[in-house]
């Protein structure tokens, strides 16, 4: 009581009290049925609310249900998601204007049934920008990947964040840790690429942008970072979603775990526990990974969340929910996501199968992420709305990071006789294919429904910017899938009449509502033109059927051919490479991407992008990322083992020449001379190659790489340091610096003695 006979305020409520003492005190408090409400997180947000009939947001029986289920509500997930699972479009959903007060409306809700008053966690799918209607479209991790430029990406990342708090969430899924190493797999786009390295890079910037300095409370336009997918999950068998991984330790340590240690390292708020096992036990109930690992060995403090519905399959380990929930709990698991296991923890503490000192570890978890939200101080204002986003489309500012991503991440792989950039002698162009004048296509998966006109087709890109009296014919020629046939002769009349032709080709990850959904969201069934994206895996990786006739039909009218491809993970297309005059990869860059490849492809930008996974000729040849194990390998009696490009691969519209490195301690030189005709940028990549170990080392592994912007004619001397740890477990290892990793195989090596 105070001097005046009232009550003093609980200490969880003075933002001036130190946070674990708030956490400690809110912890004391709560009951057992309370403190399970906080980890659960049941909901697919966009059942919570509905639009009434004069616009504004009623909410639903459901969310009443939930939150008197658990007195309040720990988590909820996608309440501003939009796209054909959720079925929210702009008809009903919340947009740029609306969607901070739903928001508001929603945690008014949780807050008033909570009896201490506990706001809830709004946790949002961030892959590539916040997918919500109105927000900005990045592209996809792998064209990220393209960049090699992690500054690019923090500022991508923290453009993203803000947007997120703008619309009241508070949490980003962000897909990070995987990587890429059987494109097989449909979420290889999500995937920043095969190399550990690079991702760990990328996967740092990620964590800087998003969450800002590290400190112990967010800005109001920072949000944390949930890094999935932990650990392991770009290892699947077959490249086959969901599917078990064959996982020795040192393969998991050396490849699928440094981007996660350096999330962690960089501040990560949280991580989200793979679908996949490791040696047979499912990381979300593998307490070895979670807990022995993460937690004791690496020091991490946040949360772990599990994947949807993950927890509930370990139902087939245990017997039963109940023990599900139990294990995953004691295995290192925070906050479940849609599970039925979870919703029993309080019986399964009463059974004996968790202690109570678990469960109450989990709360503090959850309770100290919502602490240093804010949430508690803040949970009825929300940051405003930028100004450039009132008018419910994208911002400038959206559209500037959006599109210079897309710029740095297209990659020219080959340019026979200066193909590129297109000569100002030429007066007519062929714009051609199924990518060409769409883009639908261009955008990745889980992506919102996106307002007509927004974005820029390659077609749009190119009319707007070629030089006048350029006279552009478009014919589409074919569909992505399919073998339709019919409207290829238009495209080679079209190629025939022109002094070249641009065959814009690739796959898809644009759902429909016709696609079936499993309960997690993972596609059932590919429909329409869908090619890749989660659950869609393919066992071959050729182009469609009529993609291919197209590319042999126009190719053969001996107009010079520029191919592009628009994909989302790396298609098998040597034909391309053979035929075309010129062949370049963009990713899935965004809704503005076929700007950006217009200004590539007409000179106006410099290619800049280098390839951040080894592109095959064939599935069979599978798997041929660069750093495999330094072993003589026999090649194929039928075609080539090596890929068709490398990893590292990306050329200029000029040409740049590398002095011998000089190495001194774990400092890296090499003097960068551009020896062409035009500003350009090269990637300075270092690799090392270890000699004598105490385990069998693997042919090459990158270890630093700086990007260069150089004039013609200008040389500087970049410098590039190794960390420590990247030269353990060897006595000698050599430092090659290149352009590229097959490049860096033939490089001029610099030898260092190394006494770990």
């Amino acid at each position: 009581m105070t001097a005046t006979g009232q009550e003093a305020p609980a200490l969880y409520r003075d933002p001036a009290a130190p946070l674990d003492a708030r956490v400690r005190d809110l912890l004391s408090r709560m009951t057992p049925r309370e403190k399970v409400g906080q980890l659960n997180q049941r909901m697919y947000g966009w059942d919570a609310y509905r639009r009434t009939p004069d616009g504004g947001f009623e909410l639903t029986d459901a969310l009443y249900a939930e939150t008197e289920r658990f007195a309040g509500l720990g988590a909820l997930y996608g309440l501003q998601r939009a796209d054909a699972w959720s079925g929210v479009d702009h008809a009903g959903g919340p947009g740029t204007r609306d969607g901070a007060d739903l928001a508001a409306l929603v945690q008014r809700h949780v807050v008033e049934r909570s009896r201490l008053g506990i706001p809830a966690l709004f946790v949002e799918e961030v892959p590539h920008g916040h997918m919500a209607l109105d927000g900005t479209v990045l592209p996809v991790n792998l064209a990220v990947g393209a960049t090699w430029d992690p500054g690019l990406y923090e500022r991508a990342a923290a453009h993203a964040a803000a947007e997120l708090r703008a619309r009241g969430g508070h949490v980003a899924l962000v897909s990070a840790l995987d990587i890429a190493r059987d494109p097989r797999w449909g979420r290889t786009e999500e995937c920043f690429g095969e190399d550990p390295y690079l991702a760990a890079r990328l996967t740092e910037a990620l964590v800087r942008g998003m969450q800002g300095e590290s400190a112990e409370y967010f800005a109001a336009d920072k949000a944390p970072v949930v890094l999935k997918h932990f650990a392991g999950q770009g290892a699947t068998v077959g490249g086959r979603n969901s599917a078990e991984s064959e996982l020795g330790a040192r393969e998991l340590h050396e490849i699928h775990l440094p981007a996660a240690r350096a999330g962690v390292r960089a501040g990560a708020a949280a991580v989200m526990a793979a679908y996949n096992e490791v040696d047979g036990m499912p990381c979300s109930g593998n307490r070895a990974l979670l807990t022995e690992l993460l937690r004791d060995r690496w020091g991490f403090d946040g949360l772990v969340m599990a994947d949807g519905l993950a927890v509930d399959r370990l139902a087939r380990i245990t017997g039963d929910a109940v023990s599900a929930g139990a294990l995953a709990l004691d295995a290192g698991v925070d906050l479940s996501l849609w599970d039925e296991g979870f919703t029993h923890l309080e019986e399964a503490v009463e059974r004996g199968l968790v202690s109570e000192d678990v469960l109450d570890a989990a709360v503090a978890r959850v309770l100290r992420l919502k602490f240093r939200l804010g949430l508690f101080e803040r949970h009825s204002a929300q940051t405003p709305v930028p100004a450039h986003g009132r008018d419910g489309r994208d911002g400038r500012d959206g559209r500037e990071v959006s599109t210079a991503l897309a710029r740095a991440a297209v990659t020219l792989l080959h340019n026979d006789a200066g193909a590129l950039p297109i000569p100002a002698s030429v007066s007519r162009i062929a714009v051609l294919g199924p990518q060409s004048a769409t883009t639908a296509h261009q955008l990745g998966d889980y992506t919102a429904p996106q307002r007509p006109g927004t974005g820029t087709s390659v077609l749009d890109g190119l009319r707007r910017l070629a030089p006048p009296g350029v006279e552009i014919r478009h014919a589409r020629g074919c569909a992505l899938t399919g073998d339709d046939l019919s409207g290829i002769p238009e495209a080679v009349a079209a190629a025939a009449a022109s002094d070249v032709a641009l065959l814009v080709l690739g796959g898809s990850s644009a759902r429909t509502p016709d696609t079936g959904f499993a309960a997690n969201g993972a596609a059932l069934t590919a429909v329409s033109e869908m090619t890749c994206g989660e659950g869609v895996d393919l066992a071959g990786l050729r182009l469609g059927t009529a993609q291919h006739a197209l590319l042999d039909a126009v190719t053969a009218t001996g107009t010079p051919t520029v191919v592009v491809l628009i994909q989302g993970r790396p298609h098998a297309v040597p034909e391309a490479a053979e035929r075309a005059a010129a062949l370049l990869t963009a990713w899935y860059p965004g809704p503005w991407g076929g700007e950006a490849i217009a200004e590539v492809l007409l000179g106006i930008e410099e290619p800049t992008g280098r390839l951040p996974v080894s592109v095959p000729r064939s599935v069979a040849q599978l798997p041929v990322y660069y750093n495999h194990k330094d072993i003589e390998y026999g090649g194929y009696v039928d075609e080539s083992a090596m890929p068709l490009y490398s990893f590292g691969h990306g050329l200029s519209y000029t040409s740049f020449e590398y002095g011998p490195p000089l190495l001194t301690g774990r400092t890296v030189e090499v003097d960068v001379t551009n020896t062409g005709g035009r500003c350009g940028r090269t990637v300075v990549q270092v690799y090392l190659r270890r000699l004598i170990t105490s385990v069998w080392p693997r042919t090459l592994e990158l270890c630093a790489f700086e990007g260069a912007d150089l004039a013609p004619g200008e040389r500087r001397t970049v410098t590039l340091t190794l960390e420590e740890d990247q030269l353990a477990q060897a006595d000698t290892v050599e430092i090659r610096v290149a352009e590229s990793a097959r490049a860096a195989l033939t490089a001029v090596p610099a030898v260092l003695h190394v006494r770990t």
